[in-house]
Parts: C-alpha cells; structure tokens; sequence
C-alpha cells in the first residue's frame, strides 16, 4: 500500500495548473446515459473515482476510452440497468446512475452507495423526487429497485434540503421525463450548473439555471445529442493549493481556475493577511507578515465549502490566534483532528464546532488518511512541520487529487510517495 513521506519547512515556489472538476466530470459521465451518440469529454481529472465511475459504465454495457484527460463514452450498447455492490462501495458518486437509468430505460437496480466516511448523506430526498415523478421505489438486499411503469412524469419538486448529488440525480431524471418539471431549492454548486448547461445545450430546454428554481422540459423518453463537454476546473484543488502557498507562507500561482468559483476561498484568505492577485484564469497568493485568525462556517455554495473545511483548519494552526471552525454539512468532518493532534496541533472539539488555538509548532509523525480532504489537510500541515511526516491510506487521496506528489515537487516540496 503505497503512502507519502514529506520533509517539512520548504518554502513553495512556482506555478501549478488545476485539473478538471471531479465533482463535476462524475455527474457529466452519468449523464452519458442520456445520449443517443458518443459524447466526447476533455479536461477530466485522472482520478480513482473518475475510473470507478467509468468502470461501472462499462459493466452496464457502455464503450468507453480514458487518455489524456479525455474520454469518449457511448452508451448507445447498454444492455444492464444494475450498478452493483462492488463498483457502487467505493464510491458514493455511483448513485448518480439512479437518475439517469431509469428515466431511460424504466427500471433499475443499484445499490445503496459507499465512499468516505464523514457521516449520514441520505438519499431519501431523491428516492422521494422520483417517487413524484411516478417511479415504484423498494429497498431489497441492499439495492434501490426503481421501476416506472408509465414513464417518468415531470412534477414539482421541493427539495427538503439543498443535495447536490440530489439535485443532479433529479435534474438527469427529468431531461427524459414526459412534461415539464419545477425543482425547488436547487443546490447551486457550479458543478451542477455546468450540468445543466450542457444538457440545455443538448436539446433539453432549462430555465433559471445558476438559481435555486429550475423549470425543466423533459424530452419524453427521446435520447439527446450531447455537444462537446470540457470540465471546469476543480475548485477544491485550486484551494487546496492555495492553502500550500499560504500555510507556507510562499507565493505561488495556480492557473486553469475560475476565480469566481472561489470567492469564499478568497475572501478566508485575504481575511488571514495574504495577497491575492487574479487574472482571467490565475490566482497568486502571496505571503503576509503575520497569519491571522479566522472563524468559518460551512454550508453550501457560494458560502464556504466544507471540502475546504479540512485544509483551513491545517492552516488555522499557524495562525497567529485562535480560530473557530464550524461545520454545518457534515457531522462526522472533524476525523482529521486526531491525527493533526498527533502532529501537535492544538483543537479542542464541541459539537460541530471546532476551535483551533494557532501559532503551534507542528513535528513530523506517521498520520492516517480518513477521508479525501481530511488526507490533503495532512499534507498541508506535513509542509510546515519539522521532521519527517508519513501519511498513510493515501487511496483517499488518489480518489480526488491528480498527481498531487508531483504538483508539489514542481512547487520545491520534498514529497515522495513509496510503498509500504
């Protein structure tokens, strides 16, 4: 099992390009499910989860080529409606298949979904849309069996709470459905909007997209002709790296980025002390005199992000003061302070509030990956800490992180993965 050993105290220098969105190619490989010809996507992280999900397309009966960051998936072959249990375990996103293969084909089977382990992510607000679309829903033996006698219908739906998996499950199943439908308190992520984007680029007519209400008018049962799709780019990678250069306190550029996805990010940042300068399609931080304190609340966008929720608190550490943590999403996000504690940062947990008491000086140990941002919080604050830290069951990492040793290297970290 391979795993990553960082020398602490260098200083970061350089530029590094930002992959595509994983949260965003996942929904728009799903979404392949709904053309009638091959769907050409670029800009695709080369990510564990990237090739799960493609897996699982292929054990449907779709062709798929994975090269270069770029993809070529045709669905048009696909001869199973069954996401099963051992490609469905390891991640979560999988559940993204319920939408789109039952709106085409009427029924499905797909197993209840895996992935990390940061707390209960139900999925009863989609299995409760489709239900008001007409879809028969039963749980049996660990699978979601979903049939829709008379095809899906479209309907008005208001989602009891923002999901964003929820809402791209939703928005895939009425790109088919026969009518419109009404979806209410839509998450915003820009990872949905792109979604919806290029369905209405491919035919499907969608009103007040980048809003919390979107009218949808279903194709009744007709597949799309999908146009060319290059994924966004990822906005936790781009902050992740940002959090690098600030937690070192070095200046560093990340390029291939929407500023605009990352004001919340940006905002924390400057708050802190750092310089931010931006360009059409750059971020540069540049260091501060002295790291200020900062409290965040997570909670869904454009508000601050709970994947970013792990990577600031590694950095809070160093803050010269105490900083407030409060995690709204998730309640079982806090997995990664016991290992920053074995590092000697000093957090005291209440609740879903963390306060993290800054200005520590973090020593090198051997770590535990518990979950994808939780790992890359580790090898933030193994950046600044003296010694030698080892950070283990980095298959979190490689879930989400593309070449992250190698991004790194490239900045003057002395990171190196080996197997144990």
């Amino acid at each position: 099992m391979d795993y990553l050993e960082i020398k602490g105290g260098k200083k970061l220098k350089g530029e590094v390009v930002i992959s595509g969105a994983k949260n965003a190619a996942l929904p728009l490989l799903t979404s392949t499910l709904l053309s009638k010809t091959p769907v050409h996507i670029s800009n695709i992280p080369d990510v564990a989860d990237v090739k799960t999900l493609l897996q699982l397309l292929q054990n449907l009966g779709a062709k798929q080529t994975f090269e270069n960051n770029k993809a070529i998936v045709d669905t048009s072959g696909v001869n199973s409606t069954c996401a099963n249990y051992d490609i469905v375990r390891k991640m979560r996103a999988s559940i993204l298949t319920l939408g789109p293969l039952l709106t085409r084909f009427g029924h499905c089977e797909v197993s209840l979904p895996g992935g990390c382990a940061i707390g209960q992510r139900p999925i009863d607000l989609h299995l409760k849309a489709l239900e008001q679309m007409g879809a028969v829903i039963d749980i049996r033996q660990g699978y979601i069996v979903a049939t829709a006698p008379k095809a899906l219908k479209g309907a008005n739906i208001l989602f009891d709470k923002i999901t964003v998996t929820g809402s791209e499950n939703i928005i895939m199943a009425a790109a088919l459905a026969h009518g419109t439908s009404v979806l209410s308190n839509v998450a915003k992520e820009p990872e949905v909007v792109q979604l919806c984007e290029i369905l209405n680029a491919s035919g499907v007519p969608i009103k007040g997209i980048g809003t919390d209400e979107l009218e949808i008018e279903g194709s009744c049962g007709k597949l799309l002709n999908f146009v060319d799709i290059s994924v966004i780019p990822d906005r936790i990678e781009a902050g992740t790296y940002l959090c690098a250069g600030a937690i070192t306190n070095s200046t560093i550029t990340i390029k291939n980025v929407l500023s605009e996805h990352l004001k919340a990010l940006l905002s924390k940042l400057a708050a802190m002390g750092f310089g931010i300068e931006k360009t059409s399609d750059s971020v540069t931080i540049t260091p501060c005199g002295t790291i200020l304190p900062v409290d965040i609340e997570t909670i869904e966008y454009p508000g601050f992000p709970t994947d970013m929720q792990a990577q600031f608190m590694a950095l809070c550490t160093q803050a010269e003061g105490t900083s407030l943590i409060d995690e709204r999403l998730f309640e079982n996000r806090f997995m990664h302070v016991s290992e920053l504690s074995r590092m000697g940062a000093d957090i005291k947990l209440t609740s879903h509030t963390a306060t993290v008491y800054g200005a520590t000086k973090l020593t090198g140990a051997d770590v535990m990956a518990t979950d994808l941002r939780a790992s890359s919080a580790l090898v933030l604050a193994a950046l600044v800490a003296q010694g030698k830290t080892r950070i283990h069951r980095i298959y979190h990492l490689d879930r989400g992180y593309e070449n992250l040793e190698g991004k790194l290297s490239l900045l003057g970290a002395d990171i190196k993965r080996l197997s144990e």
